[in-house]
């Protein structure tokens, strides 16, 4: 896992000027921003707080939907492609996906290869470097009221969630892409509430907390 940490000799990178640059977010219900107003997705308020720092970030080109499992999500941009609706090439990828193949019980090993293949086509996507690719950490919905709700071992969802977590963070470090965790700041008790009325998905604000840890890294990897 490439942890980013400041340090003594750490200075913020110079702004990119002139090309504007191009961000493509692939996901499912986390990176479409469901229950949240479009303004409020974690994609575009990165993309904001990019533009805040002198980036002349473009609206991201948003491939998520709710309920996709990896197969799903690569079954998409398939489809986007043939469309002709991506370019050839992105300054900056970010992949949020696992959630849904954890939900709907797949094994690790199942996995473990459909991300690792998601994680080359980040990479292609970003012409090819792994410094460009950002990938969140999947959120634990076993806090949630929904989980709670649910019946669902929320202990057990948490053993598992961070078990994908182990395994794209493993495949991130092979690769050189920056892996952020984000699940911690749902699991803390003063963000329990920080929830759309669905009780599952994340507000605009929790959303605005993960734009914090992922501001950084991003404005690293494309100034």
């Amino acid at each position: 896992m490439r942890r980013l940490r400041a340090s003594a000799g750490w200075r913020s990178p110079e702004p990119r000027r002139g090309a504007p640059v191009h961000y493509l977010a692939l996901g499912d219900s986390y990176t479409i921003g469901e229950g949240v107003a479009e303004g409020n997705r974690w994609p575009v308020q990165l993309a904001a707080a990019l533009r805040a720092r002198g980036l002349p970030v473009e609206p991201p080109r948003i491939i998520a939907t709710s309920g996709w499992t990896t197969e799903e999500l690569s079954a998409a941009i398939d489809a986007a492609a043939q469309q002709h609706a991506l370019l050839p090439r992105y300054d900056l990828v970010t992949l949020g996906i696992g959630v849904n193949d954890q939900y709907r019980g797949r094994a690790l090993d199942g996995y473990a290869l459909a991300f690792r293949m998601l994680l080359e086509r980040a990479i292609a996507f970003a012409d090819g470097q792994g410094r460009r690719v950002l990938v969140p950490s999947i959120p634990d919905w076993g806090t949630t009221p929904f989980a709670r709700s649910s019946g669902r071992d929320c202990v057990d969802i948490a053993e598992r969630i961070d078990a994908f977590n182990a395994v794209a963070a493993a495949v991130c470090a092979q690769r050189g892409v920056a892996f952020i965790d984000v699940t911690t700041l749902g699991r803390r008790k003063d963000n329990l509430a920080l929830l759309v009325d669905d009780g599952l998905h994340p507000s605009a604000a929790l959303y605005l907390q993960w734009v914090a840890r992922l501001v950084r890294a991003a404005s690293a990897a494309i100034a």
